[in-house]
């Protein structure tokens, strides 16, 4: 085997690797010995076929192919041994030529992470402040929580809720048929067509109408796109909302030990306020990250972003698929391809993965440890709601691969505290590590 370094940049390895022709040789009859097992040719037992006949049987492609599969990792490892290499992901192989056997390699190296001055990150942080507006916004989606619907005789109005049976098609294929179906007349809602709602105003009990409205050019059936809808509708009940009045009455309705309506004004004052200041901490947070980031020198490989983006997919299509769905109805149900939704996510995962390292350097530099009682409370956070499952939970948590997560994730949080303390505090006198010269230097921006 002979391997080339072509280069090292962007804190990756580029390598050729030439396997010898008996290496090949080799490997193509410890395949035929592991196919031959497994082959079905007619007129011998199965292992008992010469290598020339299972060749014809399966094709000299596939032994070559199995070979190969096998040969790789092996010749992978010897490769970065050889150069010295020190891998921190999977690399990315890709195979160039068959005669010789040679492969391009491309090895994620670890990255370079400078800090810079994060100990003089000084900002303000946004003062909370619940208006009277603010609560009486909450208040009045409290009374539209508790209201009741009452059936009217009068023509529908904005804000009713109706009854009806509704039929349509697209271009002559059925699109939503519904008997009973109830439906809330909003101004401007985009279900199931942006201005349906406003075809129903008028209409009374047993009127029946017929309209047309044009599907939006981004829906998310691509066939359907664009297209003309064809509606019939009728009308079985009228109701309208009925909002409980803001009395003391209405207080003890939502919650028996309140005395009076200024005590739910008060709850509901103190909920915003608690609900703003956790807003306001994290945005604190994600600007604090992302100033120490902008004081950051990184150069990592970019195989780490494309690793994030998959983790990022895979989060949304696990999330998708507890409705019974895969990742393929979610690109439907968003309009996008997987290659579009990789391109839209990618600032998202360049973000993150530039957090994660400039943290993960903090971290080290603070001497930010985390032990195991401090593990198990978090473990006990994580289970204390999962009620009959909660022991399996814990024992995939209690995994020595998941508590190394969890303590990562618990020092990357332990960080962030470190730097919001920092951005909060007098200003430093502390002495800290500042890149030399920025000018040309591979600096990614942003968190």
């Amino acid at each position: 085997m002979k391997v080339t370094r072509e280069k090292t940049e962007n804190s990756q390895a580029f390598l050729t690797i030439e396997m010898e022709p008996d290496e090949v040789g080799k490997s193509l009859e410890e395949s035929y010995h592991r196919l031959v097992r497994k082959a079905n040719i007619p007129g011998f037992r199965k292992g008992k076929a010469p290598r020339e006949i299972l060749e014809r049987y399966m094709g000299k492609e596939s032994l070559l192919d199995d070979a190969i599969e096998h040969m790789l990792p092996e010749a992978y490892e010897k490769a970065i041994k050889e150069q010295a290499i020190e891998a921190i992901a999977q690399p990315r192989i890709e195979l160039t030529q068959t005669e010789p056997v040679v492969f391009k390699v491309t090895v994620p190296l670890k990255p370079t992470v400078e800090t810079g001055d994060y100990t003089n990150i000084r900002l303000e942080s946004e003062p909370v402040k619940v208006t009277d507006d603010d609560i009486n916004s909450t208040m009045e989606q409290l009374r539209h929580s508790y209201a009741t619907w009452e059936p009217v005789e009068r023509p529908v109005a904005l804000g009713d809720l109706v009854s009806m049976n509704v039929s349509s098609s697209v271009a002559d294929k059925p699109f939503i048929n519904q008997k009973g179906a109830q439906y809330q007349v909003l101004a401007g809602t985009p279900f199931p067509v942006l201005g349906f709602a406003e075809q129903l105003v008028g209409m009374k009990v047993d009127d029946e109408k017929e309209f047309e409205l044009q599907l939006p050019a981004d829906y998310p059936k691509q066939d359907l796109a664009g297209k003309p809808a064809r509606f019939k509708v009728k009308i079985s009940e009228i109701k309208q909302e009925r909002l409980p009045e803001l009395n003391d009455d209405f207080a003890k309705q939502i919650d028996s030990s309140l005395e009076n309506l200024q005590a739910l004004r008060e709850r509901v004052s103190t909920d915003l306020k608690l609900k703003l200041e956790e807003r306001a901490n994290m945005d604190f947070e994600d600007r604090v990250v992302e100033a120490a980031i902008e004081r950051a020198r990184l150069e990592f490989p970019p195989l780490l972003i494309e690793s994030e983006i998959d983790r990022i997919i895979e989060e949304r299509a696990r999330y998708w698929q507890s409705g019974g769905q895969g990742l393929e109805a979610y690109l439907q149900s968003i309009n996008k391809t997987e290659e579009q939704l990789r391109e839209e996510l990618r600032p998202l995962a360049k973000k993150r993965v530039e957090g994660s390292l400039v943290l993960e350097e903090i971290a080290r530099k603070e001497a930010i440890k985390v032990d195991d009682s401090e593990i198990k409370t978090e473990i006990d956070s994580l289970t204390k709601n999962a009620g009959e499952s909660k022991d399996e939970l814990e024992r995939l948590l209690n995994t020595p691969r998941s508590r190394e997560s969890i303590k990562q994730r618990l020092i990357i949080r332990k960080a962030v505290q470190r730097l919001v303390e920092v951005a909060k505090g007098p200003a430093s006198t502390e002495v800290a590590e500042v890149p030399a010269n920025k000018e040309g230097a591979d600096v990614q921006q942003g968190q």
